[in-house]
């Protein structure tokens, strides 16, 4: 059971005092002054990077600056075909800041719908602004689930508790009191008030985290982080190398400058995997794009890859497996008391509090207050007590105090009155004890002894979707854990109607120390009487073993769980302190959309880390390619314009159908090693294949157009490899990948036998022996690559 020993700080009580005259708030001339003055809460809370950092980031980049570099002295130098690449990177940066931009315009159009609208009270009337429409002595109305949106001194306090827990880290939420200040970035677990904003804008606490939190952003993810690692290896790789390409062919071969210049910018620039860098930020960012078409505010990009890698996701049962709603099914009154008394308690139990919760509510719709009974204490309810109470002048005079809340709290072990409640709680009822208190309301000990009256039998509303969300959720082997405070038999019932079945635990019996919390929840699928800090506790412990974890809610008990999971999800229609420590926001309150966003995110990865073999192997070959040309002093085998044509047919056109294709495969880590151990033997075969095509050509021509020949018989080879490369990522087959690399390979012929082509690409095979040669040695190296491959899926599995 929970007991509440710290006395009135933590179970505050406050009399109802007479009526005072309440606020009016700022009228509409001071509120129109102060916007002149310029004191508007004016924080820039961006849900994505301005069309500026846009551009920016996009265009200024390390491999724009170098391909930029080679494309003008390509310009001077050669031929239109050879600064082909150039073009390339025009366009592809031209695509990545349109994309980027779209998914900007629909992140900060989700946002507005699912920014907090604080109420404030203005000419003594109550309205919601937006955020940034709060002015200095703003009179801002809060309850439960509220965040603090700017720093203030509280005016009105109705047994208000804030939970500071997310700037100070200390757990117990704080009483307030009229006169206390109250900070920005904390929000309401209990009761409410009005405060006056003291500070707005930029000079409000926590104004600056709040900013940087909900902005979007493209780091912080393995994936991008993975891409960096690769791209910083890949510089230390191209400097030396290129450094000595530059010798070799403009120092130490007696050649023509031009053609020089030419072939040594052919060798440097398909060192440089300057798509995947494109490509990432524009699969995320339609990501992004189709999650928002379904009404899911992604406020961190990360989130769509993290939710992919999750394997564990933590459900709150009220709100993500049931609707907001509940009905009262019966009332029970105990020990022979009147019905018609326990019905007038209950009504005005529920006009006692000014913002009730769902079940309160219930009550409420049900038996509304008809009695003349003066409320003269009020203690509300919070997910720690698991109950709330008040105590009442009744109308002959005679004063009572009544509680209601967990009958298995309320209640020692072994009352009758808990039989009956865990019958109906199999049956997946929620059940309410009303219980009459002996002690007073401010009394630390006041559920002790207290004598049960009744039982209040809800009914809660399963989510139409839930049941094939949590199926989807099994087929793709993510394990649900149902974590709730309510009654755990209850919580059970109704996992099982929904399909989710395994062990039911109390979460009062659960150990404290970590590893044995893990191993509990690792044997458990659904718990209840999870207090809050219970909550953060779980989570922590399933990462303990290596779990990657998603927490769904949307009531302000959740708020430290969403914040601790690697990826917290809440409801559009949660608290908005929920909503604001969130990184996925489902907008249209449907739990079925998780799927859907599990779907994008596993896409985004696993396309991202099949094509990003494409281009590593291109720029592994290319690095070996000219070491041993630097080794060998001979002309570099390929000019700007054999290179781009490749790339193009063979990684640039079919990674980007690719890296948008569906895939359902969970995301698995170590990005950077998976890539690698396919990128390096590929890039090896290749590279080693068309040097030896290159060598034998060499031999076999000589005379006049012989280097174009040699270039032609080397590009044939390694067309072959790469597109061997290609049908091996382009696996498991589907009637468009067939095609895509079928067209891939049309396109190739295509440029040999058209005659402006073949001089446009300086492509011709020249007789018979040589070209069948190379396509001979492409073969054997194609087999050389399947059989490496499997060897290292089977040596290095992922």
């Amino acid at each position: 059971m929970t007991h509440i020993d710290a006395g009135a700080e933590l179970d505050p009580v406050h009399p109802v005092p007479a009526p005072l005259p309440r606020a009016r708030g700022l009228t509409a001339a001071e509120v129109a002054e102060r916007v002149a003055r310029g004191e508007v809460n004016d924080v820039p809370v961006r849900s994505s990077r301005s069309t500026v950092d846009i551009v920016r980031a996009n265009v200024f980049t390390r491999f724009n600056a170098i391909i930029g570099v080679l494309w003008v002295i390509m310009l001077s130098v050669a031929p239109i075909q050879d600064s082909l690449f150039g073009f390339v990177i025009l366009a592809n940066t031209g695509i990545g800041i349109i994309q980027e931009w779209r998914a900007k315009k629909t992140l900060d159009s989700l946002a507005v719908i699912g920014e907090a609208r604080p109420t404030v009270r203005r000419d003594g009337a109550a309205a919601e602004v937006s955020t940034s429409e709060i002015v200095l002595a703003d009179l801002i109305e809060i309850g439960p689930g509220d965040k603090i949106v700017v720093d203030g001194e509280c005016v009105e306090t109705d047994s208000l508790e804030i939970d500071e827990s997310l700037l100070t880290g200390e757990a117990d939420p704080v009483v307030k009191q009229p006169g206390d200040q109250v900070m920005s970035g904390s929000f309401v677990v209990a009761g409410g008030g009005a405060f006056t904003a003291t500070k707005v804008g930029r000079e409000a606490y926590a104004a600056q985290l709040a900013e940087e939190a909900s902005r979007f952003t493209l780091v912080h993810s393995e994936l991008r982080s993975g891409i960096s690692t690769i791209l910083k290896y890949v510089t230390w790789m191209m400097v030396p190398t290129a450094i000595g390409l530059i010798i070799s062919q403009l120092v130490v071969k007696d050649n023509d400058f031009k053609d020089s210049v030419a072939r040594t910018v052919g060798g440097i620039v398909p060192m440089v995997p300057e798509g995947l860098v494109l490509l990432t930020s524009v699969a995320f960012a339609i990501g992004v794009i189709r999650l928002g078409r379904k009404q899911c505010l992604v406020q961190e990009l990360p989130a769509i890859e993290g939710l992919a890698r999750v394997d564990t996701v933590c459900l709150d049962k009220t709100g993500t497996l049931t609707e907001g709603g509940m009905d009262v099914r019966e009332l029970r009154a105990l020990d022979g008391n009147d019905e018609t008394y326990v019905r007038t308690v209950l009504g005005a139990l529920g006009d006692s509090d000014p913002r009730p919760n769902a079940s309160l509510q219930a009550i409420i719709d049900t038996y509304p207050n008809g009695a003349d009974w003066r409320c003269l204490q009020a203690l509300p309810f919070s997910s720690a007590r698991k109950y709330s109470g008040a105590s009442f002048s009744e109308g002959d005079g005679e004063s009572s105090t009544w509680l209601l809340g967990a009958p298995d709290v309320l209640l020692p072990d072994g009352d009758p009155a808990l039989t009956e409640t865990e019958r109906l709680n199999e049956e997946g009822l929620r059940v309410l004890l009303l219980a009459r208190a002996g002690r007073e309301l401010d009394d630390p000990s006041v559920a002790e002894g207290a004598e049960p009256t009744a039982l209040v039998v809800l009914e809660q509303r399963l989510r139409p979707d839930a049941a094939d969300t949590l199926r989807y959720f099994d087929e793709q082997n993510v394990r649900a854990k149902v974590i709730s405070g309510d009654n755990a038999v209850s919580v059970g019932a109704v996992a099982g109607k929904l399909g989710l079945t395994g062990n039911v635990v109390d979460a009062r019996r659960l150990p404290a120390e970590q590893d044995e919390m893990a191993e509990a929840l690792d044997s458990g699928t659904v718990f209840g009487r999870v207090t809050p800090q219970q909550k953060r506790d779980m989570v922590g412990a399933l990462q303990s073993r290596g779990h990657t974890v998603a927490m769904t809610g949307d009531g302000v008990n959740d708020v430290l769980a969403l914040k601790d999971a690697d990826i917290g999800v809440s409801m559009g229609s949660g608290s908005e302190a929920t909503r604001a420590v969130a990184q996925i926001v489902l907008l249209n309150n449907s739990f079925a959309t998780l799927p859907s966003v599990v779907a994008e995110g596993r896409r985004v990865i696993g396309n991202i880390t099949r094509v990003a073999t494409l281009f590593l192997v291109k720029t592994v070959y290319s690095v070996l390619l000219a070491i041993m040309v630097v080794i060998s002093q001979v002309e570099y085998p390929f000019l700007p314009r054999h290179l781009t044509l490749l790339s193009t047919l063979t990684i640039g056109v079919p990674a980007f159908f690719l890296a948008l294709a569906p895939n359902k495969e969970r995301a698995r880590p170590h990005f950077v090693r998976r890539v690698m151990r396919y990128a390096i033997p590929g890039g090896a075969v290749a590279a080693f294949a068309t040097f030896a095509t290159y060598l034998v050509a060499r031999s076999y021509y000589s005379g006049p157009g012989s280097l174009d020949a040699e270039t032609s018989a080397a590009t044939l080879t390694l067309f072959l490899i790469s597109m061997w490369v290609l049908a091996i990522i382009a696996r498991p087959y589907t009637w468009w990948r067939v095609g895509l690399v079928a067209a891939m390979g049309a396109g190739f012929v295509l440029v040999l036998v058209v005659p402006w082509l073949q001089d446009f690409f300086a492509l011709k095979l020249v007789g018979a022996p040589m070209p069948w040669t190379a396509v001979g040695i492409a073969a054997v190296a194609a087999g050389t690559l399947e059989v490496s491959w499997r060897w290292v899926d089977r040596r290095f599995p992922a």
